[in-house]
C-alpha cells in the first residue's frame, strides 16, 4: 500500500510539473501582453502619467512623453503588433499625422521590454521604445518650406519675404524710452498708449510694433538694451516698397501662403546635445513666383492721387482688352473700413446712368440725337426727381442730357423701361455679376428688376436699390470700353470666372454710350479734366442716409484703361473727378 502510493506520487509529480509548464507559458504571454497594451491604450488616449505609470521609471516616462505631445502633438495611433515571451520583448508599431488634414504621416516599429519587476510585469523604460531618436533628445515637428517665391507686378517686384523684428514689451519696461524710439516710426505709438495696451491684457506682454530691418536698424542697440522689451526677428511677406498699399495684398499674401503650404515638406527632429538630428520628412518641393496683373507706376499714381483726401477714398483701374487689374488703390482712411475698393456697395448715382441710356439706346425708344426734356425738377409716377442745384436745360439731345446728367431725363427713360430692363443691361456691362478671381474676394453690386414705376425711376439715376462697389464700376467701364464684360484677371493668366454669361452688349450701343462720356469730358460735368486727351467718363454724386451726405463717383475710360474713383461723403463728384486726373496725369 505504501510502495503503491509512492509510485502514484511519482508519475503525478511530472504530470503536475508539465502542466505547470504549460500554464506558466500562457501566464507570461498574457501578462505580457497586457502591460504592453496597456501602455499603447495610454499613448492612445495622450495620458502620459498612465503610460508613464506601468513603465519601470514612472516620472522620467511621463515627463519625456509629455514632452514628447508638446513637441509632435497628439495626432497618433500605437498598437502592439507582437510579443516575444522568450525575449521578453514587443512590437509597437506607431503612425502620427502632421500638418493641415494630418496629410504628413509618420510611420515606424519599435521594440519595447516587458519585466516582471516583483511588483508586477512593467514596460521597461526605454524612450526609443515610443519614438526612434527620443532617447537622444526631445522630438519636434516642422513643416520644411521652400525657397520663398516672389509676388510680382507686371514692371518689377511687388512683394518678399523679409525679415522683420517684433518688438515685445513686458510690465516694467520704460515706456517713455520705449515710445522715443519708435515714436518717429509710427507716431501713435506713446507711452499712454503702450500704458494702455498692457493694461487691457492685464500684464502680460505685448508687441508694440513690427518693424522692418531698415526701420530696426538705427534703433536696435538702444532697444535691445531696455530692460523688459524683447526684440524677436521673424520672416514676413511685405511689400518692397514699404509705402505701397493695396486691398490686393492680402489676397495675394493667402495665395502666396497657399502655394508655399501646398509645396512644403516637413520633418521630425531630435534636438540632442551635439545638435539637430533629422529623424524622417520630405523635402519642400519648388514653388514659382506669383505673377500679377499690377502695373506699379499705376498703382503708385492711384495711391498719390488719392492721398490728399481725407474721406475714405478708392480707385480701382482695369485694362479693357484682357480685364487686367492693373491698379487698386485706397487711402489710409478707406483702409479702417476694410477692402471697401472690392467689397463696399454704395448707390452710383449718376455714374449708373450709363446703364440707363444703354438700356434706353437697346429698348430703342431713343437714340443718342432724340430731343429729351431736361427741366429742373420733375413729378414721375409721384416721386419728385430734381437735378443738381435743379438747373435746367430745356429740350436738348439726349447725349447733352447725359454729358450734364440730367436727373429729369434719366427718370423719365428709366419709367417707360420694362421691370427687368436695368438688371438685364448692368448684367451685360458686368454689374451684378459674381466673378470668382484667383487672389481677389469682389462683389460688383446688385440691380433688382424694378417692378414699380418709382423704383424705375430712382434706379434709373443710380439710387433706390441700386448698389455697386468700386471694382464694379469699373467693370461697367471696361466693359464699355471692351464692348463686352472681361473676365477681371490679378494672377496672370488666372482670369475670374463669371458665376453667369449675359447677352452681349450690341456693339454699336457700347460706340454710342462712350460719344456721349466723351462729351462729359469736353462739355459736361467733368470739363476741369478736359486737358487729358481722349478721356471718357461720367460723373455721379449718390446721396444716402437722410438725403442730406452724398458720395462722390466718377468713371473714366483712357486708351486702355477703365476705371472707377469713388469718395465717401463727398457731397459731389469733384474730388473723385480731381483725384482722376492727378492719377492719369502723374503717367
Amino acid at each position: 500500500m505504501r510502495t503503491t502510493t509512492r509510485m502514484l506520487a511519482l508519475f503525478a509529480v511530472p504530470a503536475l510539473t508539465v502542466t505547470g509548464c504549460g500554464l506558466f507559458t500562457d501566464e507570461t504571454t498574457e501578462k505580457m501582453t497586457d502591460v504592453a497594451n496597456s501602455f499603447a491604450d495610454a499613448l492612445n488616449a495622450d495620458d502620459p502619467a498612465a503610460a508613464g505609470a506601468v513603465t519601470t521609471d514612472p516620472p522620467r516616462a511621463a515627463d519625456t512623453i509629455g514632452t514628447l505631445y508638446e513637441g509632435l502633438g497628439k495626432d497618433a495611433h500605437f498598437e502592439v503588433t507582437g510579443v516575444d515571451k522568450d525575449a521578453g520583448t514587443f512590437t509597437l508599431d506607431a503612425t502620427w499625422k502632421f500638418g493641415k488634414d494630418g496629410h504628413n504621416e509618420w510611420k515606424y516599429t519599435t521594440t519595447g521590454k516587458v519585466d516582471d519587476t516583483g511588483d508586477g510585469w512593467k514596460v521597461g523604460w526605454d524612450a526609443a521604445t515610443v519614438a526612434p531618436g527620443l532617447d537622444a533628445g526631445p522630438l519636434t515637428y516642422s513643416a520644411v518650406y521652400p525657397e520663398a517665391s516672389r509676388v510680382l507686378a507686371s514692371d518689377g517686384e511687388l512683394m518678399t519675404q523679409q525679415v522683420v523684428t517684433v518688438v515685445n514689451v513686458s510690465p516694467g519696461a520704460d515706456l517713455a524710452a520705449v515710445a522715443n524710439l519708435i515714436g518717429p516710426i509710427s507716431p501713435g505709438i506713446t507711452a499712454p498708449s503702450l500704458q494702455s495696451d498692457l493694461t487691457a491684457v492685464q500684464g502680460k506682454p505685448i508687441t508694440a510694433i513690427t518693424l522692418r530691418e531698415t526701420d530696426i536698424a538705427p534703433i536696435e542697440t538702444q532697444l535691445a538694451a531696455l530692460a523688459n522689451v524683447t526684440l524677436s526677428p521673424q520672416t514676413r511677406l511685405l511689400t518692397v516698397e514699404k509705402e505701397l498699399a493695396s486691398p490686393t495684398l492680402a489676397g495675394l499674401a493667402q495665395l502666396w501662403q497657399s502655394d508655399a503650404d501646398a509645396a512644403a515638406g516637413w520633418a521630425v527632429r531630435a534636438q540632442t546635445a551635439q545638435g539637430t538630428q533629422r529623424l524622417a520628412g520630405r523635402d519642400p518641393e519648388p514653388t514659382t513666383d506669383i505673377r500679377t496683373t499690377l502695373d506699379l507706376g499705376w498703382q503708385r499714381a492711384a495711391e498719390s492721387a488719392l492721398a490728399p483726401i481725407t474721406q475714405p477714398a478708392t480707385i480701382v483701374a482695369i485694362a479693357p482688352s484682357t480685364g487686367n487689374v492693373v491698379a487698386m488703390a485706397q487711402n489710409s482712411a478707406a483702409d479702417t473700413q476694410g477692402p471697401i475698393a472690392l467689397t463696399g456697395l454704395y448707390p452710383p448715382g449718376s455714374t449708373f446712368k450709363t446703364v440707363t441710356v444703354s438700356a434706353a439706346l437697346q429698348a430703342g425708344t431713343v437714340t443718342p440725337d432724340s430731343i429729351v426734356a431736361c427741366p429742373g425738377s420733375a413729378n414721375i409716377e409721384g416721386r419728385v426727381i430734381p437735378n443738381d442745384n435743379n438747373f435746367e436745360l430745356g429740350n436738348v439731345p439726349l447725349h447733352t442730357a447725359f454729358a450734364r446728367s440730367c436727373n429729369t431725363t434719366m427718370g423719365r427713360l428709366a419709367v417707360d423701361l420694362p421691370p427687368e430692363a436695368l438688371t438685364d443691361a448692368a448684367a451685360q456691362l458686368g454689374l451684378g455679376i459674381d466673378y470668382v478671381t484667383p487672389g481677389l474676394t469682389t462683389v460688383t453690386g446688385s440691380v433688382p428688376a424694378a417692378d414699380t414705376p418709382a423704383l424705375r425711376v430712382e434706379e434709373g439715376i443710380g439710387q433706390g436699390k441700386v448698389t455697386a462697389s468700386p471694382f464694379g464700376m469699373a467693370m461697367v467701364a471696361a466693359s464699355l470700353a471692351h464692348g463686352s464684360a472681361p473676365n477681371p484677371t490679378l494672377v496672370a493668366g488666372q482670369p475670374g470666372t463669371p458665376d453667369r454669361t449675359p447677352p452681349a452688349l450690341p456693339a454699336t450701343i457700347a460706340d454710342q454710350v462712350k460719344t456721349m462720356m466723351r462729351e462729359t469730358i469736353t462739355d459736361g460735368t467733368a470739363t476741369q479734366i478736359r486737358d487729358i486727351p481722349g478721356l471718357l467718363g461720367k460723373t455721379g454724386t449718390a446721396e444716402f442716409i437722410d438725403d442730406t451726405h452724398a458720395h462722390g463717383w466718377f468713371v473714366g475710360i483712357s486708351g486702355d484703361l477703365a476705371f472707377a474713383v469713388f469718395v465717401h461723403d463727398a457731397n459731389s463728384s469733384g474730388p473723385a473727378v480731381e483725384a482722376a486726373g492727378r492719377m492719369l496725369r502723374a503717367r
